[in-house]
């Protein structure tokens, strides 16, 4: 049986009430409406895990505090509400740095709490002490310890408020044991007051009227969609200004079901390992509208090639993105669905792109992805598409880090958005479990596909325990290519085929695994086996683990070598 996590009614009363700091911490979670904890106690946090006890709110016990924040990132994703973590002092508290990071990196609101020894022992190398404001300082949006209990209500208001406005992102509250005990003033009425803190929403309407003038004069305009597009739920108001101005768009990993991938302006993605037609067009394109992304290194490859003829157009609501690393011609600092809402009223002048979009699309029906089948071996790409056949594209799909991250993201079309969930600027191996834990509770109707790399798989993968505890109906399937099979691809093409430790021949039998887990499990060596495999555990209510033994020579293709521009990709056709 699945969980279905109702948002419940808060309990806390309006008026001011003394209580602990344990009790404050709690009601103000209640305040903020919290559907789920994803946590791991320890000393420091135990007397906010005895008033959790009959807290009314739920809490998932992961086995490693990495997953908590990895599934709290997999809520957030799909949700766009803050994933909320609890961890302990030291050691509870750094295993939560990746996830942290990861979370900064792609924009995902978190709360997080850790416990810290008491105030008086602070700086004296206690026993699980350890800095964890300092160490997360250049990797969380804002981060907090609270020494006084009569301010951890109006903290906690703050960081809710700052993970998810603006661009989002994690903010950490550290909460010293003595200030848990502490009694105080319990009252969350007070207003917020962040000094300095004043996002960007709605742009400039002059630098709005710039980019309708520069449509106006393109013949080769090309959209890129970004995360940032998802994060604003902008995906219907984007749909209507890309049918109105009919440009086609190009989207980043994290920018997969920003546009349905089905629409005929729709190129699909571009970057490192994206499809020809989206790279080249950027590359030709002399005009660029950059809605939410970052033009990270994996998206632009060598800089001095990336869109040359192209005046730049970036839309992002965190200025500190606008010219970073591609120098822009009209920025626009502001919240995309903003942006694109202003843009929809802007009168644009009689444009005719048709020529250009004919262009693209013979591009992108020429240049499929591809690759080649021999009646013999389970080939990962079409295991990808049999996994979209036998849930017609309608699963909520979380990867790991690697090969089978990138062939989901070719070969697993999605029309609709917040339906892809992956570790996309960090690139965290490990990520895939513990994120389909959130994912799935956060939209539990909807089926949810856990793609995951045996090597990826391998690092977090006590957290199967959680998928029984619940029954969280998650189908896991793995790419099993017996290595690290992005590292033995680079090694294979620019290293002589030197696999330097990227080879993995010993490793556990994950159907017997999974059934000491007890969970049904499945092993497919070939086609048929893994259509019979996946068909069987759609058809189970629980979670289904799937092994399937892939060709562990394939590469993903097409691919931009280091160092070269977007339009040097190799490997673009059999």
């Amino acid at each position: 049986m699945s969980v279905n996590l109702k948002q419940h009614e808060s309990a806390a009363e309006s008026s001011k009430r003394t209580l602990n700091g344990a009790q404050i911490l709690v009601e103000s979670l209640k305040r903020e409406n919290v559907e789920v904890i994803f946590g791991y106690p320890g000393g420091a946090v135990l007397p906010i895990y005895d008033a959790l006890y009959d807290g009314g709110i739920p809490h998932v016990l992961t086995r490693h505090e990495q997953g908590a924040i990895h599934a709290a990132e997999g809520y957030a994703r799909v949700t766009g509400r803050p994933g909320v973590v609890m961890a302990t002092s030291g050691p509870g508290a750094t295993n939560l740095v990746t996830g942290l990071a990861d979370a900064m990196m792609d924009s995902l609101p978190l709360v997080v709490f850790t416990g810290q020894v008491a105030t008086g022992v602070i700086g004296s190398d206690a026993f699980q002490e350890a800095s964890i404001v300092g160490i997360t300082m250049p990797i969380t949006k804002h981060n907090y310890q609270v020494r006084d209990v009569d301010q951890l209500a109006q903290v906690i208001k703050e960081a809710f408020h700052i993970a998810s406005t603006g661009r989002p992102g994690p903010v950490l509250i550290d909460v010293p044991k003595d200030v848990a005990n502490a009694l105080g003033l319990f009252d969350y009425d007070q207003p917020i007051r962040v000094p300095g803190y004043q996002p960007t929403i709605v742009p400039n309407r002059l630098q709005i009227r710039k980019v309708a003038k520069a449509i106006e004069r393109a013949q080769k305009p090309v959209i890129l969609a970004g995360a940032g597009l998802l994060h604003a739920r902008a995906g219907e108001v984007f749909q209507q200004f890309v049918e109105k101005v009919n440009i086609p768009v190009a989207n980043t990993l994290l920018g997969i079901g920003a546009l349905p991938a089905s629409h005929p302006l729709a190129l699909g993605m571009t970057g490192m390992h994206g499809c020809y037609a989206a790279n080249k067009a950027i590359y030709d394109s002399d005009l660029l509208i950059n809605i939410g992304a970052r033009f990270d290194d994996r998206v632009t490859g060598n800089l001095a090639e990336f869109a040359p003829s192209a005046v730049v157009v970036h839309v992002d609501i965190d200025p500190a993105e606008i010219g970073k690393n591609v120098a822009t011609d009209i920025p626009v600092v502001g919240d995309a669905k903003e942006a694109l809402k202003m843009l929809l009223e802007e009168p644009i002048g009689e444009t005719d792109f048709a020529p250009w979009v004919n262009e693209v699309r013979s591009n992108l029906k020429e240049y499929p992805y591809w690759y080649k089948e021999d009646g013999v071996t389970l080939k990962p790409q079409r295991l990808i598409e049999m996994v979209h056949e036998i849930t017609r594209g309608d699963a909520v799909v979380v990867t790991d880090v690697g090969q089978h991250q990138m062939w989901a993201a070719q070969f697993y079309p999605f029309d609709q958005p917040n339906r892809w969930v992956t570790s996309g600027g960090l690139g965290t191996m490990g990520f895939g479990l513990p994120a389909a834990i959130g994912a799935q509770m956060g939209m539990p109707d909807t089926p949810v596909i856990a793609v995951l790399g045996d090597a990826g798989f391998q690092m977090t993968l006590q957290e199967l325990s959680v998928f029984v505890e619940y029954q969280l109906p998650v189908k896991i399937v793995i790419v099993n290519n017996f290595c690290l099979g992005m590292v033995r691809q680079w090694q294979e093409i620019f290293y002589n085929k030197r696999y330097s430790e990227s080879l993995m021949p010993v490793q556990p039998d994950f159907v017997k695994l999974a059934e000491a887990y007890r969970m049904p499990a499945y092993q497919a060596t070939n086609e048929q086996e893994a259509k019979k495999a996946l068909e069987e555990a759609m058809k189970t209510n629980g979670p289904v683990l799937i092994d399937c033994r892939v060709a562990p020579d394939e590469n993903v293709f097409p691919m931009i070598p280091a160092g070269k521009g977007i339009h040097e990709m190799v490997g673009i056709k059999p």
